[in-house]
């Protein structure tokens, strides 16, 4: 479903140890994850730059999950696909509107994905 490449050398260059494929998405999750709480904790202070510094990395996060995506092994890379751009266009709502509320709905769908993701995979925490 991803191809390993181009998101291995994306991350690996901080992150040496990556064990697995299954492992790297993992962490992606979890990036966006503390990204998401950064900018949360930004629009709280009314801080604009770090608020758009931590949405642009999340945003960057769901470009190279798309980028992976391997649209040969069925329809679900092509829901993934949808569901990542929607949650692009979330973000870009949080920053545009400062409305930390689009960032929870985010980090719900994102929750919901690692936990989905370790529990397909056994991947551990």
């Amino acid at each position: 479903m991803y191809n390993n490449n181009l998101a291995y050398s994306t991350y690996t260059q901080n992150n040496v140890g990556v064990e697995s494929p299954e492992k790297l998405v993992q962490m992606m999750y979890e990036g966006i994850l503390r990204f998401n709480m950064q900018a949360k904790r930004s629009i709280n202070e009314g801080d604009i730059e770090r608020r758009t510094y931590w949405i642009n990395r999340s945003n960057a996060v769901f470009s190279e999950l798309i980028n992976i995506l391997d649209f040969n092994h069925g329809e679900i890379a092509h829901y993934l696909a949808g569901l990542y751009n929607y949650q692009i266009r979330l973000l870009s709502e949080a920053n545009l509107y400062s409305n930390p509320a689009k960032l929870d709905e985010v980090t719900g769908v994102v929750k919901a994905l690692l936990d989905a993701w370790r529990e397909s995979t056994n991947v551990a925490e």
